[in-house]
């Protein structure tokens, strides 16, 4: 493929350059950079308030709403039961799981939000939460009084009980954050969503290759994925279609910026490969967003198929952009760029999806393990906000190139 123009190149090593920059220099030059008015933003608060107080009178809170509500993310209860949802379906085995639920629900303070719900059934739960905590309390090893020794009967014959107790609820509560454990589950759990209007990316939990089996493997269920998905696919133009969301992390076992030739080699035509059959399928197909060390080469990866002569003319290559990188900005700017370069050979759009940003704890702490200077992500969310409100700017004044999902 050709390299990029000057002016891309010169973008491409502002992004590099602005990785750690300065957290308070960054913020001031984030706003500077906004273009709405004082007037503007106000209608906008109305509008929103207006919004949120409409949807509140016409639904009831759901199941999950009031979950949330009592078991906030402010509380370790909270948080070990976001962690344990999260990672319950990925689980392999119930040896595994058993540690799980121990790590996560054996040391939490239950008791304390019993009868607090105005739910029954979220009551009811976290009964089950205090008594399967109870099961899976630690007993200390030297303990041999006969009540440690009742515990510990209980805990070995009360194990699988609280496992397949806690795996319900986990199912329930993952059931709204997880379509489905497969395309085929997701793309039928999806029905009703359509009849409303709304259309899925559909991605997979988890997906990470260490070895070469596990990125066939992953490429396989890819490629399964968009074939089934195809089946759906009825509308003249990609956007109007569901599409698929690939990490490219599960494509390749070293997917790490030092081994930029051997990805460039063997990454990216594999990922062409997946391209050009979402282009047959006329769907969508996102290269996902990852830590920030890798931005670097996704965007090598994502130049190389916007400038691939097989998928010119296709609307469906886009990409996902985290507003929690301080590079985030200056990314769109750069994808704006190099989509009206292209669109003098052809007329279509990126895809882009603007999203808050999903690894902030692990970005913090290796910046800190590395000794870096600053941080590639914001510390605080405001900050994210007023990058989100930027980057959404930019796309909606750059929509002759730029599809903002």
């Amino acid at each position: 493929m050709p390299a990029s123009n000057p002016s891309l190149l010169t973008l491409r090593q502002q992004i590099r350059d602005l990785t750690n920059h300065d957290e308070t220099r960054h913020v001031r030059d984030l706003l500077g950079q906004l273009s709405l008015s004082e007037s503007e933003r106000r209608n906008i608060s109305a509008e929103a308030i207006k919004t949120i107080e409409l949807i509140r009178a016409r639904h009831d809170a759901g199941m999950m709403e009031t979950f949330l509500s009592e078991y906030g993310l402010d509380t370790d209860e909270g948080v070990a039961l976001m962690c344990l949802a999260e990672a319950y379906l990925r689980t392999p085995d119930s040896e595994t799981l058993d540690a799980l639920i121990s790590d996560k629900i054996g040391e939490g303070d239950w008791a304390r939000h019993l009868g607090r719900a105005s739910s029954s059934l979220v009551n009811a739960s976290t009964w089950a939460l205090m008594l399967t905590g109870r099961v899976f309390r630690t007993i200390p090893a030297d303990a041999n009084d006969m009540a440690s020794l009742m515990h510990s009967m209980v805990q070995r014959l009360g194990e699988p009980v609280a496992r397949t107790a806690v795996g319900e609820a986990m199912k329930i509560l993952g059931r709204q954050f997880v379509l489905g454990r497969d395309i085929e589950e997701a793309l039928s759990n999806a029905k009703s969503w359509v009849k409303n209007g709304y259309l899925h990316s559909f991605d997979m939990l988890g997906e990470a290759a260490r070895t070469g089996a596990d990125a066939k493997r992953y490429f396989l269920t890819y490629s399964n994925a968009i074939s089934q998905i195809a089946k759906h696919a009825n509308k003249a133009n990609a956007h109007d279609n569901h599409g698929l969301s690939v990490k490219l992390s599960a494509l390749h076992p070293r997917y790490e910026t030092i081994n930029k030739a051997r990805i460039m080699s063997e990454l990216v035509p594999k990922v062409a490969a997946l391209a050009r059959q979402a282009k047959a399928a006329n769907i969508a197909l996102a290269i996902d967003a990852e830590e920030a060390d890798r931005l670097d080469i996704s965007l090598d990866i994502f130049e190389n198929l916007a400038r691939d002569p097989d998928l010119g003319q296709w609307d469906g290559l886009g990409i996902v952009v985290q507003a929690y990188q301080k590079r985030a900005p200056y990314v769109l700017d750069w994808l704006i760029s190099l989509g009206r370069e292209l669109s003098k050979k052809s007329t279509r759009k990126f895809m882009v999806r603007l999203v808050k940003g999903a690894y902030w704890d692990s970005e913090i702490k290796h910046a800190q393990e590395m000794g870096l200077a600053d941080y590639p992500v914001y510390t605080r969310k405001p900050t994210t906000d007023l990058s989100y409100q930027i980057c959404a700017e930019r796309m909606m004044r750059a929509q002759d190139v730029i599809y903002g999902q």
